[in-house]
């Protein structure tokens, strides 16, 4: 796929690159859609860089209970309440 050229199969809107982003460790968290490509931090756990708060959507994601299917949606109303 390239940049600008994506477009939604559902509704045609325009698709931008992303990828989700959760924590590993004893605390769960919602995970997140960040805008953009991920950067290396170290080469040590495959960590990432820190990413601004402000660039980072919560992930709901459904599935369907007959084929599991899953669908993912990046809205501020899956962020943990």
């Amino acid at each position: 796929m390239s940049a600008g050229t994506n477009r939604c199969p559902k509704c045609n809107g325009e698709m931008v690159q992303g990828f989700t982003c959760g924590r590993e460790g004893p605390n769960r968290v919602v995970s997140t859609w960040v805008q953009g490509t991920p950067e290396k931090a170290g080469w040590l756990f495959r960590q990432i860089r820190k990413v601004p708060p402000d660039k980072c959507v919560p992930v709901g994601i459904f599935r369907c209970s007959a084929c599991g299917f899953l669908e993912s949606y990046a809205r501020p109303e899956f962020a943990a309440k």
